[in-house]
């Protein structure tokens, strides 16, 4: 399901008139020191996957849901899994805090893509004005040219975008989504002009059209998952430079490629998702949601889970993830607002 502008727009107003009165009161915040949970889950648990399926918010969500079967979690209960599709996650949003608002049954997936849809859909309601609950997996991102290109090193290629960013064209996913969060930051780390940069990025609507770009040269230098690349970097049709995370990481090559850090410029970025509720729960709701899912993060099926789909182990919760989830969502705004996506 697509939604059209005009729909987006009804929707996103609709969003603004209902929030208005209550945008400016905390809705996240810690739980209270000593608060007792109250019986959880008592009946059917509802969780949002705020995109269609088969993506990686739909493929959290039914892990989740399986896992928590299998673990035994539920106490009779079951696990109810519903996609919103549209606008990266931002029509979801909408509605689990204007419709949900009190509701601890009702959880949403999330992720960095959300925090940059919020920019590039200019939507009125922020990841900050729901409850955070945890974050729960990461994965880096990798940056790729051709095996025949002239970069060897990230500082080859970052050399030339400083000089001329007109020379590199880069190649990622949609617009504001981890692909171009990751460009921007990049520009920002070595000096460049992230407008300038920006204005070569070419946005794709799936990581099969990116390949075919960067292999049919209408790209320079793409960006993606690690484990979007690998199989071409193994097969030596590519060249990873270097990875967004903290740890250098093999890429496909069976050697590791180094970090962004190693390489010169002080940037990590991890495309991470989480879990969180919808605003105005009691202290007793959120730390008995926040108890099932630490309970579901250190069980066997949820380790399981991360082996198999070879998820990072990104675990936070609490005052931890309410700080992070802040953290991310002023600093995507920034970067992507100063390479002018979403103005």
């Amino acid at each position: 399901m697509r939604f059209g502008r005009r729909t987006l727009i009804m929707c996103m107003t609709a969003v603004a008139f209902a929030t208005a009165g209550c945008a400016n009161q905390p809705v996240g915040g810690s739980t209270t020191p000593g608060a007792t949970a109250i019986e959880y889950p008592t009946k059917t648990v509802k969780l949002m996957a705020p995109a269609g399926t088969g993506g990686g918010w739909d493929t959290t969500a039914r892990t989740m849901q399986k896992a928590l079967q299998e673990a035994g979690l539920l106490k009779g209960q079951s696990v109810e899994v519903r996609n919103v599709t549209g606008a990266a996650g931002t029509i979801g949003l909408a509605e689990l805090v204007t419709s949900h608002g009190k509701n601890p049954y009702q959880l949403m997936i999330t992720g960095l893509v959300m925090v940059g849809g919020v920019v590039v859909n200019k939507s009125p309601v922020e990841l900050t004005q729901t409850t955070p609950i945890a974050t729960l997996t990461a994965e880096a991102e990798v940056v790729v040219v051709r095996a025949d290109s002239k970069y060897t090193t990230l500082k080859q290629l970052v050399d030339d975008v400083k000089a001329n960013p007109a020379s590199v064209k880069w190649g990622g996913g949609s617009a504001g989504g981890t692909d171009q969060i990751l460009v921007g930051l990049l520009a920002k780390a070595a000096g460049a002009d992230p407008k300038a940069v920006n204005k070569q990025y070419v946005a794709y609507s799936g990581g099969g059209e990116v390949k075919a770009a960067l292999l049919s040269r209408d790209v320079s230098v793409a960006v993606s998952s690690v484990s979007e690349f690998a199989d071409l970097v193994k097969g030596g049709q590519l060249r990873a430079l270097a990875v967004s995370g903290a740890q250098a990481q093999d890429a496909g090559a069976g050697t590791p490629a180094p970090t962004i850090k190693t390489s010169g410029y002080d940037l990590e970025l991890m495309n991470w998702r989480g879990i969180v509720a919808p605003p105005g729960l009691t202290d007793g709701e959120r730390k008995a949601v926040s108890d099932m899912i630490d309970k579901l993060h250190s069980s066997p099926a949820w380790q399981q889970a991360l082996k198999e789909k070879k998820w990072d182990d990104f675990y936070k919760t609490g005052d931890a993830a309410t700080s992070f989830f802040a953290s991310e969502s002023a600093r995507i705004k920034a970067v992507l607002t100063e390479a002018g996506v979403g103005s």
